[in-house]
């Protein structure tokens, strides 16, 4: 590569001038939002200022250089010109300075002709040689696959991008906030699991050498947090990393981040509140006018969020009562009419889950809560009094994707262990993402779970439709890719 045998070359030059290329620690810098901010109020020409920054521009006018310095806050052109330097000092500065270098400045700030705050550089230091080019602003990095695997250069010419990851970090900071505000405490819960518990969902599995025995990843801390409402904590939530060994797409990625929430004496429809209460609390923080766009669809979250029944939306949207489908062969047909397949056993719960999946779920693009789920596709889930067929269950989805799930928490040791052992007899007919038998946890509800609610909402989903963007992949910083062919 030509170009980096140039700054090669470059490097060595430093060296040979004893030039650290990748310099010594340069403490006490100021933020350019901070100067720039405080010289638009003051206009003090005379102070001087210590900044810190990459270059991303450079213009040589012979006698002068113009630079475009970037800091995590701002931009600043910084002006070096020859008869402030000494001669040999200025154009060794020419021949050694590439753009993405890493460069630190000292100098007061000016004004030029056409207004542009801008900093004279009476003295500059080394920090980090770049060795390899940056891509051009216009033509640079716009591969998708590219902008993903080397997101470090999508952040760095992309600007959107990285004002999008600050949102993400904010909508998570707000989130928190209310729950802070409401006395809920904040817990960590193991990573590592004996049993994968808590979803329906194929884990990723592990070995222990010291133990000599296999665990889990976590695809959700819901049974260890619940645990911990046995041992009195009443208000409790987690921000966690969960692990699910399934497919990847604009909706998915293996390793994903959830908030799950438990309130014990409280029900589904507290949850539902809270559900409803966070997400609009969080919106008016971070959208000003509590709108976004969601592909072509003006979504407004401040609207009260509507509710369905699981039931009545399938039949509206499948056109099937899907009480009818507990016949296999009809089931099957129905599939068959759709031209879907079906990767899972063929039993009635897999069924209809699939086709409310492929037939409802993308017509919910307003946010909508959908309740009553069917006990077989919920089986952690309080059973209605009037109706044990169905659950006191919500999600709520928005953009076609479920943003959040919840339910009134089946605290009966009896019934739980039923319901374990109906999800262990679809393990053995091949359903890798049937629930385990945790035997601990059945423990622990033989000890008295209170009556509670609980939530989990996905992250990454919500900062995907509040920041109007289509790829799970463009809220999360690293998402998971194939290998590059080298």
């Amino acid at each position: 590569m030509e170009e980096k045998q140039q700054r090669l070359n470059k490097l060595n030059r430093l060296l040979q001038q004893g030039i650290e290329p990748y310099g010594h620690p340069y403490p006490d810098t100021e933020s350019i939002l901070q100067i720039k901010t405080d010289f638009s109020e003051k206009e003090n020409i005379e102070l001087i200022h210590k900044i810190a920054g990459r270059v991303m521009a450079f213009r040589d006018h012979g006698k002068s250089v113009f630079l475009d310095l970037v800091d995590e806050t701002g931009r600043i052109q910084v002006y070096f010109k020859e008869n402030t330097a000494n001669p040999e000092n200025y154009h060794f500065f020419k021949e050694v300075v590439d753009v993405g270098d890493i460069l630190g400045f000292r100098g007061p700030l000016f004004r030029t002709k056409r207004g542009e705050i801008t900093l004279e550089a009476e003295e500059w230091h080394f920090l980090a040689k770049a060795l390899l080019p940056l891509p051009e602003k216009w033509h640079g990095l716009k591969d998708i696959e590219q902008r993903y695997r080397y997101r470090y250069l999508d952040l760095l010419v992309n600007p959107v991008v990285k004002e999008n990851f600050v949102k993400r970090s904010k909508m998570l900071e707000y989130i928190r906030n209310y729950l802070y505000k409401n006395d809920f405490i904040e817990v960590e819960t193991p990573v590592l699991q004996t049993l994968a518990g808590g979803a329906l969902a194929k884990p990723f599995i592990t070995h222990h050498e010291a133990l000599d025995m296999d665990l889990y990843l976590r695809i959700a801390p819901e049974l260890y947090l619940k645990r911990l409402v046995v041992g009195n904590f009443y208000k409790v939530f987690e921000v966690s990393k969960n692990f699910r060994n399934e497919g990847i797409s604009t909706v998915h990625n293996p390793e994903f981040t959830m908030i799950e929430i438990y309130w014990a004496f409280q029900e589904y429809r507290a949850m539902m509140k809270l559900t409803e209460e966070i997400i609009q609390y969080t919106v008016r923080q971070l959208l000003p006018d509590g709108k976004t766009v969601w592909e072509g669809v003006t979504i407004d979250f401040l609207n009260p969020f509507s509710t369905f029944e699981f039931r009545e939306v399938f039949h509206q949207r499948v056109g099937t009562d899907m009480e009818d489908l507990r016949n296999l062969t009809k089931a099957r047909k129905l599939l068959e009419t759709e031209g879907l397949a079906l990767n899972k056993p063929l039993t009635w719960e897999n069924v209809v889950d699939k086709l409310f999946k492929e037939k409802v779920e993308s017509q919910l693009v307003n946010p909508t809560f959908i309740t009553g789920y069917p006990v077989e596709l919920s089986p952690l889930a309080k059973e209605r009094v009037d109706n044990p067929k169905y659950t006191d269950r919500f999600e709520l989805f928005i953009g076609g994707m479920e943003i959040a799930n919840g339910f009134s928490e089946l605290n009966n040791p009896f019934i739980q262990r039923d319901r374990f052992s109906a999800q262990l007899k679809n393990r053995e007919k091949g359903d890798a993402e049937a629930h385990q038998v945790d035997e601990d946890y059945l423990l622990a509800l033989e000890y008295a779970l209170p009556p509670t609610g609980g939530l989990g909402i996905g992250i990454d989903r919500l900062a995907m439709v509040l920041l109007g963007l289509n790829s799970i992949r463009e809220v999360i910083l690293f998402p998971h890719l194939r290998p590059d062919k080298l």
